[in-house]
């Protein structure tokens, strides 16, 4: 099972759609390779671990930067935080960790924020259209890892606000992307997921 969220299971609503696809499960690795900045050590990271525990859950700590990626598959659910995509997508290549997660997504339950949601689609084009400074190591090929179909435009109505100055036009840019690709991106805000079970797909909103 895979379930792409906007900021981890940070919503009664979201949990309540996976608790029974948890239930019976023991063990859980949060994965904090995506902020390449402070990775254990990102603020949301006390917070994921209590959702996680709060599951039934054993909670371990894991960096695919400093631990082979196959020990990933000694864990029932695996949940990427956020941080950089660019970043994520590079050391989830260098580290031969794809074929390994489209296991964990096909026999485990894989969950990916932010970031990992990007990641996990077929391409970084639609994050790239935001913040294209993010790729500051230079990757030239886009291409995700395309473990659906399914894109969705994370944290949407906190990007898509007049407050925010970072990022503007955000509906336009997404609009546009949908129509030169010719598909539609889910937008998802804090505490949604969208939760891709074989071939169904369940659209969780708070």
């Amino acid at each position: 099972m895979l379930v792409l969220c906007s900021n981890g299971l940070s919503s009664e609503k979201l949990i309540s759609c996976v608790r029974n696809m948890i239930i019976g499960q023991k063990t859980a690795a949060l994965v904090v390779t995506a902020d390449n900045e402070y990775k254990e050590e990102n603020y949301h990271v006390d917070r994921c671990i209590k959702e996680l525990t709060a599951l039934n859950l054993r909670v371990d700590l894991f960096d695919l930067d400093k631990q082979p990626a196959e020990l990933l598959l000694n864990y029932d659910v695996v949940e990427f935080i956020g941080g950089n995509p660019f970043y994520l997508l590079r050391s989830i290549k260098e580290n031969c960790a794809t074929d390994i997660l489209k296991d964990l997504a096909n026999k485990r339950i894989l969950i990916g924020w932010s970031a990992a949601a990007f990641v996990f689609s077929p391409t970084l084009e639609l994050v790239n259209s935001f913040s294209p400074e993010m790729n500051f190591m230079g990757l030239t090929d886009l291409n995700a890892l395309a473990l659906t179909d399914i894109q969705v435009l994370p944290h949407y109505s906190r990007l898509n606000t007049k407050l925010n100055t970072t990022f503007e036009h955000v509906e336009e840019i997404c609009s546009a992307y949908e129509e030169r690709h010719n598909i539609k991106v889910i937008r998802i805000n804090d505490g949604d997921g969208v939760i891709i079970d074989g071939s169904e797909t369940v659209v969780c909103r708070t």
